[in-house]
């Protein structure tokens, strides 16, 4: 099943920087030739180079065609991609030595920003490279290796309160997640009414987004609907404002689900994630290094933490459950009366987010198995048998990958906070969203 959405609102303004177009590309060009321009292209063909030996690692490519096509054509070994990784680092060493200390707020912070940017991200690079060639690294070795951060670490008993809770909220024999499950079976949104919902969804997190923010006019998505996947839900972007969003529909999907995948995969995140950085930093600055996303560095903690967030900038407090109980509920034909009951539960549930990187964590340094990493799943974060195998399998795909999503959220909320944009004061929150999000910011800057 697919559906077009086409979605419209004004232009954004230019940034005021000399630009021309390439025809061919696409792409606004800012003052050529300069040393950065040339690192960044040799950084973005290295990037594709690396996808040559690792499926996963390209998530989105809309640069110049002829620098996929030269590198499809000519695979480049592990050791010479190390190799030039090293020389772009020490080249960008020696640019940034000459440069000096940014204004905050100016083009001189965000020429900063550049730089540490595709530093952090050939260091994530490089370290890529390394795992192909057989490194092993623990999973707080790697993650801070590929996306800049390593989660905090909790004991089963920081979860055990949680479910001692939850054990009360859900009284009788079995298993816990047992009865949780029977309990959320109430909540799964119907086969036939999974489109309708999901478009219902899409529309609320479009109009809350053009509320505060403008985007460029021709900027839409296409979704579909997919098996056999090892996660949820998943934005492939185009280039050209475009993107093509996925839902996999192998196990239930649940009421909150309609609302997360709208949020996280569309508006505000990883759509509008990608538009912005589109029109900012690829067309208005000419920045192309910004037309590829190495799934596996940095860039993407922000863009999952981001997503993640941008759920509860969309739809602060009670705003979710109240949308949800009046338009969602009956839509799918559920009893919106057990709305504000569900969300209940779901704010403890949402206690136990870090448990799959206890998961993960102890999966990855090899002290549990594939089969006793599932049962903690469903012990810890009461995930039915069903869901943990296809958690461990996205381990086993993206491995350390899992902090992007929690403890990105957390890094985003708390630096959006310090900057005055709280629950509070919601239009500085938009717009503090929003700079972060049409920047070049790491996550260690993310203070």
């Amino acid at each position: 099943m697919r559906t077009v959405i086409l979605a419209a609102c004004c232009v954004l303004a230019s940034a005021g920087l000399a630009i021309r177009t390439d025809a061919q590309s696409g792409v606004a060009q800012g003052t050529k030739g300069s040393a950065m321009d040339r690192i960044a292209e040799q950084y973005v063909k290295l990037v594709l180079a690396l996808g040559q030996h690792d499926a996963d690692y390209v998530d989105a490519y809309y640069g110049p065609p002829e620098w996929k096509k030269d590198t499809s054509a000519t695979k480049i070994d592990l050791d010479t991609i190390a190799a030039r990784a090293q020389a772009l680092i020490l080249d960008i060493a020696r640019e940034r030595s000459g440069m000096r200390t940014p204004t905050p707020g100016g083009d001189d912070e965000m020429m900063a920003l550049r730089v540490q940017y595709l530093d952090r991200q050939l260091s994530a690079l490089s370290a890529r490279v390394r795992m192909l060639k057989g490194e092993r690294l623990s999973f707080d070795e790697e993650s801070r290796a590929l996306y800049d951060a390593v989660a905090p670490t909790f004991p089963d008993s920081h979860f055990q309160e949680i479910l001692d809770r939850l054990d009360k909220r859900f009284a009788g024999s079995g298993p816990l997640v047992e009865r949780y499950d029977a309990f959320r079976r109430s909540f799964v949104i119907p086969r036939d009414k999974l489109d309708s919902v999901f478009q219902r969804a899409i529309q609320a997190c479009r109009e809350r987004t053009l509320g505060h923010m403008k985007l460029p006019p021709d900027e839409r998505f296409t979704v579909e609907y997919v098996t056999n996947k090892s996660w949820s839900g998943y934005n492939w972007y185009q280039g050209g404002y475009r993107s093509l969003i996925q839902v996999n529909t192998d196990l239930p999907v649940y009421i909150d689900r309609a609302i997360d995948l709208a949020c996280h995969e569309g508006y505000p995140g990883h759509h509008v994630y990608n538009v912005l950085l589109e029109k900012h930093l690829v067309k208005d600055r000419g920045w192309i290094e910004f037309t590829v996303y190495p799934l596996f560095s940095p860039q993407s903690l922000i863009a999952e933490g981001t997503a993640n967030f941008g759920i509860e900038v969309a739809f602060p407090g009670k705003d979710r459950a109240e949308f949800e109980r009046a338009g969602l509920f009956p839509l799918a034909g559920l009893d919106a009366s057990r709305a504000a009951e569900y969300y209940e539960v779901q704010a403890l549930i949402d206690q136990l987010s870090y448990a799959g990187n206890e998961a993960a964590r102890r999966y990855i340094n090899k002290q549990i198995d594939a089969t006793q990493a599932a049962a903690w799943l469903e012990r810890y974060a009461l995930m039915p048998r069903d869901r943990a195998a296809q958690r461990v399998r996205f381990f086993d795909q993206y491995r350390s990958y899992v902090i992007n999503y929690n403890l990105g959220k957390d890094m985003a909320r708390r630096y959006i906070e310090s900057r005055g944009g709280t629950a509070a004061a919601p239009e500085k929150r938009w717009a503090e969203f929003e700079r972060l999000i049409s920047s070049p910011r790491l996550p260690s800057g993310l203070k």
